[in-house]
């Protein structure tokens, strides 16, 4: 998936590393902190982001990865940015210094493609956070959907068995988890979470009060982001899977 991809909804497949990468590696770039526990910027207009008097909670999704151009699920594996993903990271910059940011306290995933793209954004030295990793897909790691349907026709993450890996319950717990960890945090300001496809979609949905496998009507481009907060005390969706147009910049 590339910068250029629309904001819409609709189910995707997260992808991931390349042939070279390793699995189970925690990447950590200079500043970054392991925590343990179990006016706009090009291409958005000031009226899609409003100062708002409460905080923001940001989801930010990696940039691109040799496994996610070729739309391979990666979970464990651990990935470096392409070239193009870097430079999706830095216009992801971009966009969040428009939006206005306030005192940001930043979370990561411990995968390098995560912590890379904070680094690359120039957001402020994120806490590395285990439950803001990919979900894990097991057996069909490194696969692409069409591949993974030979087998199990109709498949998709939401509403398939994933044998191996983590089930939807576990990930309603994970994502659960990690709200409830972050969420203190918006009384006194802003929150990004810079993690990976899926499991951002699971902490939309979750946040909504949805069942996790609504995750699937709110896709994500490699370097999105989306925006949520609050309306009259509901929790709500403020702006979802924007994009930094790499040609404004």
């Amino acid at each position: 998936m590339t910068a250029t991809e629309t904001t819409t909804a609709m189910t995707a497949t997260e992808t991931t590393p390349a042939t070279t990468a390793t699995t189970g590696e925690n990447y950590a770039a200079p500043g970054a902190r392991r925590l343990n526990c179990a006016s706009a910027g090009p291409g958005v207009s000031s009226g899609m982001i409003d100062r708002m008097t409460q905080h923001r909670l940001v989801l930010l999704r990696h940039g691109e990865t040799e496994w996610s151009a070729a739309r391979k699920h990666t979970g464990r594996t651990d990935l470096p940015l392409t070239a193009a993903g870097e430079a999706q990271a830095r216009a992801a910059g971009k966009l969040l210094s428009g939006i206005g940011l306030q005192a940001p306290i930043v979370f990561s995933s411990p995968r390098q493609r995560a912590v890379r793209t904070a680094e690359l954004a120039e957001l402020p030295a994120p806490l590395l956070e285990d439950d803001l990793a990919e979900w894990d897909y097991g057996d069909y790691e490194g696969l692409t959907t069409p591949e993974i349907r030979e087998s199990a026709p109709g498949w998709t993450i939401w509403t398939g068995f994933t044998p191996g890996g983590e089930t939807h319950e576990q990930v309603t717990v994970r994502a659960d988890r990690a709200l409830a960890r972050v969420e203190p945090e918006l009384r006194d300001r802003d929150v990004v979470l810079v993690g990976h496809g899926h499991f951002s979609r699971a902490l939309i949905a979750r946040w909504l009060e949805f069942d996790v496998s609504e995750g699937r009507r709110f896709f994500m481009s490699t370097a999105g982001v989306s925006v949520l907060g609050h309306d009259h005390d509901a929790r709500t969706l403020r702006a979802h899977n924007l994009i930094a147009h790499l040609d404004d910049l």
